[in-house]
């Protein structure tokens, strides 16, 4: 069958399915995209955008009230109009939904929207229920499932019954409550937990065991040092055994003691959506909800694709895209594969967190003998003059070969400077080549240099830009 005379099913319109659509069209696929909610999926609407809208926000907040030059520049405690902040954020949201997304869609022939619900009746059928209640059948060729996730709800006795936040409710929310616990220790309890504290609210973090306990012990320390300073509480290895709201007021029974708050924010991560798709009736394999494919984005069965937060791939849009992408070309007749080899990872914290290939502990876990560095930002002359040293930049690297191995960075602009780190393991390069590269001075990324030298020197006797 050519691609001219396929008519390929996507469920959903997140960063997946938009991709996998748009790449299936292109290649001359007939496409029939449902999606039940608000065109757009996760990212646009209530995660990526408004969450990094927020975020800046309160950076912004937070220096007005502090910043390394308040000597020179009077600080001033700043004014939060929150339902105008809200506003903002909103109008760029549906700017941006309605250029990336519904504006696309409507202008693509080959692409079909359906409004409604999907659920796999056999290998080649899908039964919609529409907005409106009607049922329709599709009938379809390949079937790519891109439905994304929602936020998990830890079954914590009592907490069902109270007017609890999610990520969704918090960004959405149009005040800052006085007293905020934030429940969960990485990406968006972290990032939300921090923003909400920089926009006034006194933040209680919750961590089952420590701050983004899967990464380099040094990466949690280091936030947690700078939350300290910022007034944000993080009680480690502790979690809420009972949860009631009453007098609009949450208590939580813990084993740190009762805890009390306006509002309480659960960010345990999220559950794919996957629970009424009827997968198990076609034989597609699921881990806990996550549908499981191969690297070509393929189920067990024939035909039936997937990628993105529904599958058991990282949680990252940039990920879920390149699985669209790629699996579109599959179902068109290609051979694409995702290699998440060299996946960056960023957490916008302030300082960032910025991390990719191996850590020293996963490195030994899989066998190599490493030899690593840390360097701190008081080396970096970029984190120098800014007056903002706090964080540090750690290179991994196989010992023998000198190999590059992995990077993990806490630092201003983490963010910016991984992805460099990405191409240096694309091309294998050893720490030396690293070292003997030209960088730009007074860069973030020029600590990648000075960290790379110190395999084989001391950074702190170079001159200021010393080659």
């Amino acid at each position: 069958m050519s691609s001219n005379d396929l008519h390929i099913a996507v469920i959903g319109s997140g960063g997946s399915a938009m991709a996998a659509a748009l790449k299936s069209a292109e290649r001359g696929a007939r496409v029939t995209l449902i999606e039940r909610g608000t065109l757009g999926g996760t990212c646009v609407n209530i995660g990526c955008v408004p969450s990094k809208i927020m975020i800046r926000a309160a950076h912004v907040a937070h220096l007005r009230r502090r910043s390394p030059f308040d000597e020179g520049i009077a600080a001033v405690e700043p004014s939060i109009n929150r339902p105008r902040l809200l506003a903002q954020q909103q109008a760029r949201v549906d700017e941006l939904r309605h250029a990336k997304y519904e504006g696309i869609l409507e202008d693509n022939p080959a692409i079909t929207v359906l409004r409604g619900e999907a659920r796999f009746i056999d290998t080649n059928t899908l039964q919609v229920t529409g907005t409106d209640g009607t049922e329709s059948e599709v009938r379809f060729d390949r079937a790519f499932i891109g439905a994304g996730a929602r936020p998990a709800i830890p079954p914590v006795p009592g907490l069902a019954d109270t007017p609890y936040w999610t990520s969704t409710t918090a960004l959405a929310s149009d005040t800052i409550p006085d007293r905020l616990i934030v429940i969960g220790a990485s990406v968006v309890a972290v990032e939300l937990a921090q923003a909400f504290a920089r926009l006034g609210s006194e933040v209680t973090i919750l961590a089952r065991s420590r701050l983004f306990s899967r990464e380099d012990p040094a990466v949690g320390e280091a936030i947690e040092t700078t939350f300290q300073a910022e007034g944000i509480k993080v009680l480690n290895n502790t979690q809420a055994s009972q949860i009631s709201y009453t007098n609009k007021e949450f208590v939580l029974a813990s084993n740190a003691g009762e805890l009390r708050a306006d509002r309480l924010l659960v960010a345990v991560g999220r559950t794919p959506n996957t629970d009424r798709l009827n997968l198990e009736a076609i034989g597609v394999e699921t881990d806990r909800g996550s549908i499981i494919v191969n690297e070509k984005l393929q189920t067990r069965v024939p035909g039936i694709y997937a990628a993105g937060d529904c599958t058991n791939q990282p949680q990252f849009v940039y990920v879920a895209a390149a699985g669209g992408s790629r699996a579109a070309v599959n179902m068109t007749g290609g051979n694409a594969r995702l290699d998440l080899s060299a996946m960056p990872e960023v957490v916008f914290t302030d300082p960032q967190i910025a991390t990719v290939g191996l850590s020293e502990a996963d490195a030994e876990v899989r066998g190599f003998v490493t030899d690593s560095r840390t360097l701190t930002l008081d080396n970096v002359p970029r984190a120098q003059v800014n007056f903002d040293t706090g964080g540090f930049i750690k290179m991994v690297a196989e010992r023998e070969s000198g190999r590059l191995l992995g990077v993990q960075s806490v630092a201003g602009e983490a963010g910016e400077l991984i992805q460099t780190v990405v191409m240096a393991l694309r091309a294998g390069m050893t720490v030396n080549e690293i070292a003997d590269e030209l960088f730009p001075y007074l860069t973030m990324v020029e600590g990648l240099k000075l960290c790379a030298q110190t395999f084989t020197k001391d950074v702190k006797q170079l001159s200021c830009c010393a080659g």
